[in-house]
């Protein structure tokens, strides 16, 4: 059985698992410049959670095998165009001028985390990808489509992971006119894809094939201080930078800062409310005073472990707050994308 240390060492063995890119967002979500094919140097750092100086250093000792797998520096004539067709890349995050900028394709950062050692989601990528290499070999007929007889959820799961979103990628890749409206109809996909497999574990929980759901167990348990860091690492999963938890009582209804990985800034307000029945109304002025008239937000998020009342509802409606209830919750911490940070 191939381990992690023969995975580190081995080219070859890196080589024969670069396919397997949709691992990556099993582990952590990727975020993608608007292209929605590349990262930059900063965005792999913020991915695997180190220094952006350990990817530089990586590169320099890799630069061989990471470019025949995806990583380009852009300079010149190449370099204005990528800007122009990714516009966020001059808003604020990177120098001015700048005479090259380092890109990677997805490709690229998996074979990134099949060499860095010292990344907590390096290793769970690796660990991930033996998994799925290890029940490629013990069970190859699972590749093959399920049966009739199969759930219908794992037949259409099967049909998104294996023909839809491929589609996508290559259609994405040869496409300049429509490329940012198949980039998000890929990601809806993605996420159908993503819920289809929450409901099939919550299904197949309520007919006792499995244990109860531990998501919602987990979440039960925590006290509020836990449930906000829960949260926060919930941020930085979607691709969100500048995660702070303020844990003070003093918050003026924000318990969490952070900024979406196109530079939107992001106010949340986290409440678990174990054996309430809704968030009442006098919550969500609160919250939606401090993120819209006392600092103003671009994305203000109101988290709860129970549901809203009515007028909670129609508050946060009015004042372009995005509820997420119990259910929605749960979905979320099952690995379902918070649509509003895309």
């Amino acid at each position: 059985m191939i381990n992690e240390a023969a995975l580190l060492e081995s080219k070859t063995l890196r080589d024969g698992a670069l396919e397997r890119t949709e691992v990556l967002d099993r582990v952590k979500a990727l975020s993608l410049l608007p292209d929605g094919m590349h990262v930059t140097t900063g965005m792999v750092a913020t991915y695997f959670s180190v220094a952006v100086e350990t990817i530089r250093q990586l590169v320099k000792r890799h630069r061989e095998e990471l470019e025949v797998n995806g990583l380009a520096v852009l300079r010149g004539a190449d370099l204005r165009k990528f800007e122009s067709d990714n516009v966020s890349l001059s808003l604020g995050s990177y120098p001015q001028p700048r005479r090259s900028l380092t890109i990677y394709s997805r490709r690229a950062v998996l074979n990134i985390a099949m060499l860095l050692r010292d990344s907590k989601v390096a290793r769970e990528v690796r660990t991930y990808l033996l998994d799925v290499e290890s029940l490629a070999r013990t069970h190859p007929l699972d590749q093959t489509a399920p049966s009739e007889a199969a759930p219908l959820d794992d037949r259409i799961t099967h049909i998104l992971g294996k023909t839809v979103v491929p589609m996508f990628n290559a259609l994405i890749e040869t496409s300049s006119e429509h490329r940012r409206e198949l980039i998000a109809l890929r990601d809806d996909i993605e996420n159908v894809e993503r819920k289809l497999c929450w409901h099939h574990r919550r299904l197949r929980s309520l007919e006792g094939e499995v244990p109860a759901d531990s998501v919602r167990a987990s979440i039960k348990a925590m006290t509020w201080q836990a449930f906000e860091r829960h949260i926060a690492d919930l941020l930085r999963r979607d691709g969100c930078t500048q995660v702070v938890v303020r844990q003070a009582r003093t918050d003026r209804g924000i318990d969490i800062t952070a900024c979406t990985a196109d530079g939107r800034t992001v106010a949340v307000q986290c409440k678990n409310r174990a054996g309430r029945s809704s968030v009442p109304s006098a919550d969500m002025q609160k919250f939606a005073g401090a993120a819209r008239a006392i600092t103003p937000v671009d994305v203000a998020l109101f988290v709860a472990t129970c549901n809203f009342s009515l007028e909670a509802q129609a508050i946060a409606d009015l004042s372009g707050v995005i509820t997420v209830n119990r259910d929605e919750l749960e979905a979320w911490s099952a690995g379902v994308r918070l649509k509003a940070l895309r």
